[in-house]
């Protein structure tokens, strides 16, 4: 389970006197209990699945990758850099990502097998996208790959 290798890897990480790497893990680790707090209720007292911390890793990744583009245009190389450090510790995490072209066969794939013909469709098609590449693809790029199969 990830929330375990993550666990590991800052106990690792605190041996080796690696502090940078240390907190990155720590903020994920932190992130992700928020999220099991944010999904309680008085009838479901479980964890989050990986689906869920994996989709909590993209958005951490997005998050940073908006302030390196803001880092940037303020001149600050030094922060920008930081960020780019966190970005390769959270992408060490998910899995290997598929490039544009196999997403757009995967998504065609998914589009002729659950026979969807228009945009009413989007969302059984973005349905089964999500399950298939989770944690792989961008949402938000999945979504606009989606949306041109399906006009198109």
């Amino acid at each position: 389970m990830l929330r375990e290798k993550i666990n590991d890897d800052i106990k690792t990480a605190m041996k080796s006197g690696d502090s940078a790497r240390t907190s990155v893990l720590r903020m994920i680790n932190a992130a992700i209990k928020q999220k099991d707090i944010d999904a309680r209720s008085e009838a479901n007292r479980d964890v989050i699945a990986d689906a869920a911390i994996l989709s909590l890793l993209q958005s951490m990744i997005k998050q940073r990758r908006e302030s390196i583009a803001l880092y940037e245009q303020g001149n600050r190389p030094e922060l920008a850099a930081k960020e780019q450090a966190e970005i390769n510790v959270i992408e060490s995490y998910l899995p290997a990502q598929v490039s544009e072209a196999e997403a757009r066969k995967i998504i065609s794939d998914i589009i002729s097998s659950t026979g969807a013909s228009g945009v009413r469709d989007m969302g059984k098609v973005m349905g089964a996208v999500k399950e298939k590449l989770s944690g792989q693809f961008d949402t938000a790029e999945a979504s606009k790959l989606v949306k041109e199969l399906l006009v198109g």
